[in-house]
């Protein structure tokens, strides 16, 4: 998965340089030219929007220990991204004043009052995606957070039902040498009882030999 989220860097690494610098070109540009340039530009930040999209769906698969850091290499590209889409609404507003004003011939400060409401209102624009993209990571951290617990909850339910079958395997050890020491008892006991016996037969003997010998005499 990291060897296709690396490649995807490489293409974003060579879009984004591109579209800087057709950006950095589209002041210097008039007529045809420029509009085709547009065009052209707002096809590529269009390819790099689907790029970071492709990106955060490999994210989403690389194994938890290792995401935070792709993360914070998707969140570098896609400020790098608004960054490009803020320089690229800028050239596009200057653009169209320029056309604005061949067209219908405006004065400069109507031009320049446009220019200013037009800015605001990207700045807002901006503002916004900017919130949107924090809910949206907050999402996906907590996302991250709970596939942590309900890992670490797995693990330690699989070390609670091993210490259980240990408990248990220890139970029927002691219960087998209980059985075994109880056996054993029970031998040495009737043992002892057949070493009392054997001794009790002796002796009656011996006594009985003794007394028909001094009855013989």
């Amino acid at each position: 998965m990291s060897s296709d989220f690396e490649a995807y860097e490489q293409e974003f690494g060579t879009l984004t340089a591109d579209i800087t610098n057709k950006v950095g070109r589209i002041p210097k540009l008039s007529g045809e030219e420029k509009t085709q340039l547009v065009l052209n530009v707002d096809k590529q930040l269009e390819e790099v929007r689907e790029l970071l999209e492709q990106m955060d769906l490999e994210v989403r698969e690389i194994p938890v220990q290792s995401r935070a850091m792709y993360n914070g290499r998707l969140k570098s590209y896609k400020q790098e991204m608004e960054k490009l889409e803020k320089d690229f609404k800028r050239s596009r507003i200057a653009y169209s004043d320029e056309v604005r004003n061949e067209l219908l011939g405006d004065d400069g400060s109507s031009s320049e009052n446009q220019r200013a409401h037009l800015l605001d209102n990207t700045e807002r624009l901006e503002r916004s995606s900017r919130r949107l993209e924090a809910g949206y990571q907050i999402a996906v951290e907590t996302e991250q957070i709970g596939q942590e617990i309900l890992s670490n909850l797995h693990s330690d339910r699989e070390k609670i039902q091993r210490s259980r079958d240990r408990l248990r395997e220890t139970d029927t050890n002691l219960g087998k040498s209980s059985r075994i020491l109880t056996g054993m008892l029970r031998r040495i006991i009737q043992n002892r009882i057949l070493v009392f016996i054997l001794g009790a037969i002796i002796l009656l003997t011996i006594v009985l030999a003794i007394y028909f010998n001094l009855r013989g005499h």
